[in-house]
């Protein structure tokens, strides 16, 4: 995975609640078995109409804010059901890090293993960063190693985030790249295990 540390983009402000996994990877698109190539499918249903032209009003559809890694969103983002293609397919379209006020605990779990910064903030913060998007391309900075946000006005936001997440996502590990973490100790085991 690669690290996260700071990243500066302008938000895209997803202003919608309970925001599920189906409508984040429609069934239709989970027959894959990579974790790339996704990106294309991400709130397919919200993106394009039944003859798969655009749905001109959608905000991923405004150019604005294409490009942009950080996808700010309201509370419960991630419910439903575990697919981990959800953060498969946000991370395939090139956001890095969302914001929400709160998360569905599996979705949120999925981010971190998969190298997505979930981020929460209060709903009133949450609704002030997406009032700000919609009305200018507005840039944020994220600092994972400070816990904040700061935007291009000034406004400043700190986050919470468990310290074992934090080292994961600073360093770009998986739970198997974590593991040769400790390659030594395991040899040194198994060399033992031989002479008992």
């Amino acid at each position: 995975m690669k690290p996260i540390n700071k990243i500066t983009s302008i938000l895209t402000p997803l202003d919608r609640q309970n925001v599920d996994t189906d409508q984040i990877i429609s069934k239709e698109f989970l027959k894959r078995i990579e974790r790339t190539g996704f990106g294309k499918y991400l709130f397919y249903h919200w993106r394009f109409r039944p003859d798969g032209s655009k749905i001109e009003e959608f905000v991923l559809n405004d150019p604005r804010f294409q490009g942009s890694e950080i996808l700010v969103a309201q509370e419960n983002f991630g419910c439903g059901s575990s697919r981990e293609h959800a953060p498969w397919a946000i991370q395939d379209y090139g956001f890095n890090v969302v914001i929400a006020p709160s998360y569905a605990d599996i979705f949120y779990n999925n981010c971190v293993k998969n190298g997505i910064l979930p981020i929460r903030l209060k709903d009133q913060e949450v609704n002030e960063l997406i009032q700000k998007g919609q009305k200018e391309d507005f840039q944020l900075e994220v600092n994972l190693e400070e816990q904040s946000v700061t935007g291009q006005d000034g406004s400043w936001y700190e986050f919470t985030i468990d310290p074992y997440w934090k080292e994961m996502l600073l360093k770009g590990w998986d739970e198997i790249a974590l593991t040769f973490q400790y390659d030594s100790y395991i040899a040194a085991y198994e060399e033992k295990q031989q002479h008992v």
